[in-house]
């Protein structure tokens, strides 16, 4: 049996948010929502097959010790597998830009696939010790899925327990055989451009985050109804919109603090609130602590 510790190291290093989801089984997420390109190098055991999903942004996957790099478009996928040697992740993500990476062994993909390894091809006899190689487009449902594991808003205690679901729906969507998987529960998601229509409305208000336009607004410029708009950002980012952007706000109200560059009023006034008691109430809500007290801890 092969100790999971080995499996994934530099985990204290590593800026990637991890979360197990079963033995030999792992999601990593990370945002890049600096200004800059940010590296992420992590070894991983040869007995891991990679799944990469970029859902904003670019990133590059370096290989060989930089001697080759392949870059990964926002909404495309990359899965890899090579069991004859180890295969680390060195990824260079550029700014603004969200990766989420699900790792599996082997042993628990064969366990999940023993009954489809003809349908899955480096499952079936002739590659299953070869190297493997795959690039795709992110499907609109598999974008919803990875949203919500990204976006995760809810309770902290039954984040293992979600994520459990979501990487097991992530798996059998990734390996669907229908070209025409429709996302029942909200259908009018199927069409690729209400999807990126939400993605805009998204961009939209955090672009404007002092001043955000009203629902009815945002729904006007990106060309959706009001109810498609509520309802297919709820979908997508797990969230209404002003909680999401409520959110949003607060932890860039967060890292202006910590920056020290500015006071609390000054912040409250660039996150949107026209007075400083509307953001320390608001700041309180969201992290339990004054802006002031969260500066002191800090020091």
């Amino acid at each position: 049996m092969i100790d999971d510790k080995s499996q994934l190291e530099n985990v204290a290093k590593s800026p990637f948010e991890e979360t197990k989801v079963d033995d030999g089984f792992f999601i990593l997420t990370y945002k890049n929502d600096k200004s800059i390109a940010q590296s992420i190098v992590k070894e991983i055991h040869s007995d891991f097959i990679q799944f990469h999903f970029c859902l904003k942004g670019s990133c590059k996957f370096v290989f060989n010790e930089g001697r080759y790099a392949l870059n990964i478009l926002e909404e495309n996928s990359l899965l890899l597998y090579n069991p004859q040697r180890e295969l680390p992740i060195n990824l260079e993500v550029n700014p603004n830009s969200w990766i989420v990476t699900v790792l599996i062994s082997i042993k628990k993909f064969h366990g999940l696939f023993s009954q489809e390894a003809d349908y899955i091809s480096f499952l079936n006899e002739d590659n299953k010790d070869k190297k493997y190689y795959k690039d795709g487009v992110i499907s609109p449902s598999l974008a919803i899925v990875l949203n919500q594991l990204i976006n995760y808003n809810l309770n902290q205690t039954i984040k293992n327990l979600y994520y459990r679901g979501k990487a097991y729906e992530l798996l059998s969507l990734y390996f669907n055989r229908s070209e025409d998987a429709n996302i029942e529960q909200c259908p009018f998601l199927v069409d690729e451009t209400n999807v990126i229509k939400i993605r805009k409305a998204k961009d939209i208000i955090i672009s404007r985050l002092a001043e955000p336009p009203s629902l009815q607004e945002l729904a006007d410029e990106i060309g959706l109804n009001l109810k498609k708009l509520k309802e297919g950002f709820k979908q997508i980012y797990g969230d209404s919109v002003f909680s999401f952007l409520f959110d949003y706000k607060m932890e860039v109200a967060r890292k202006l603090l910590e920056s020290g560059e500015n006071n609390v009023n000054e912040v409250g006034l660039k996150v949107g609130y026209s007075t400083s008691s509307h953001f320390i109430a608001a700041f309180k809500k969201k992290y339990g602590t004054t802006p002031k007290k969260y500066i002191m801890s800090l020091n």
